[in-house]
C-alpha cells in the first residue's frame, strides 16, 4: 500500500528531524520553553514557544495559555536564546 510506505517514511524523516534538533540543541516546534507570568498582579502571561527550527516566538497572553488565550503581542526570533533573553528583559521592565 502506498499510504503505508508513505506514512514509514514520514516517520524516518520525523526520526531524523529529533536527532538533528538534539544535536544542534534545539527544542521540538510548539514546545513551551519560557512561561511567567508579566508580573505578580497582571492578568497577562509571557511565553516562549519553540518553532522547531532553531528561532521561537515571544507571545504576551491574556487566559489560559495554551488552551484558552488571547495573544496580546507577537514576535519572532532568531535563535530560541535570543526570544528567551527578550522574556526575561520584559519580565525585569514590568517586575
Amino acid at each position: 500500500m502506498k499510504t503505508n510506505s508513505q506514512l514509514e517514511r514520514l516517520r524516518k524523516l520525523e526520526e531524523n528531524c529529533q536527532r538533528l534538533r538534539k544535536a544542534l540543541n534545539i527544542s521540538n516546534r510548539g514546545e513551551i520553553i519560557f512561561q511567567a507570568p508579566n508580573s505578580m498582579w497582571s492578568e497577562y502571561d509571557i511565553v516562549v514557544e519553540a518553532d522547531g527550527l532553531g528561532g521561537a516566538k515571544l507571545l504576551v497572553v491574556d487566559g489560559n495559555y495554551p488552551i484558552d488565550y488571547l495573544t496580546k503581542s507577537e514576535k519572532v526570533f532568531g535563535t530560541e536564546d535570543a526570544a528567551c533573553e527578550a522574556a526575561e528583559k520584559l519580565l525585569d521592565k514590568h517586575g
